[in-house]
């Protein structure tokens, strides 16, 4: 299993750093370097503790973005927002200034919480699998991260949207959030549809805790 991660991190190494360097035109770009070693190097931290800690998790985790019993609109929904994260990294790499110095570093923070809030939700919820559907056995989760919001490990992407471009200093970067945050919202609907009509529990819980990503918010 751990070489299926190392394999699969080393690949996407790969390909994130020849959509930005490709479209930067070199490699010459610090931030550049800065960004796919703290996004790689946080995503193998993440999986190895996996690994030890919830390995039935990662198995689940490595499965990619199609699977079994996966709605049909989960699938097409993660096929676009495959597309508009690679066009997002793309124009990032195009179209990059350079913000001061102090935004960067807040970038790079908010792109580490991300995987601080992923790294809690795996430690609270077996269940968080990448994709839509039902699984067996599975039990509403509302410890931990989830007391506070219904989808964490959506809060902690929307970090990463915002944090990224600005770790990038790209503007366009920043201009396209809210496009890739319509993809979540949309998804974040259909899941608790998903979730209220085949999960009991879900219900009530979603009565207790008002919030889907954004604290006092949404």
């Amino acid at each position: 299993m751990i070489a299926r991660l190392l394999l699969q991190i080393a690949l996407l190494f790969a390909v994130t750093s020849v959509v930005l360097f490709g479209a930067a035109g070199t490699i010459r770009w610090p931030a550049g370097w800065v960004f796919v070693i703290e996004f790689h190097g946080a995503s193998l931290i993440v999986g190895l503790w996996l690994a030890k800690h919830s390995p039935q998790l990662l198995e689940k985790r490595l499965g990619g973005i199609v699977q079994k019993s996966q709605p049909l609109w989960d699938q097409t929904l993660l096929v676009i927002a495959l597309l508009l994260f690679l066009g997002w990294f793309a124009a990032m790499g195009r179209w990059h200034d350079s913000l001061p110095s102090e935004l960067q570093g807040v970038g790079a923070l908010l792109i580490l919480a991300c995987f601080v809030i992923a790294q809690r939700t795996f430690r609270e919820n077996a269940f968080t699998a990448p994709v839509v559907k039902i699984q067996e056995a599975q039990q509403v989760v509302s410890t931990g991260p989830y007391s506070v919001v219904r989808h964490p490990m959506y809060a902690g992407v929307l970090l990463f949207f915002i944090g990224t471009p600005l770790l990038l200093s790209s503007w366009i970067g920043l201009c396209s959030v809210p496009a890739l945050a319509a993809v979540l919202v949309v998804r974040t609907v259909l899941e608790e549809r998903t979730l209220a009509e085949g999960l009991p529990g879900y219900t009530e819980y979603t009565a207790r805790v008002r919030f889907r990503m954004i604290p006092y918010v949404w």
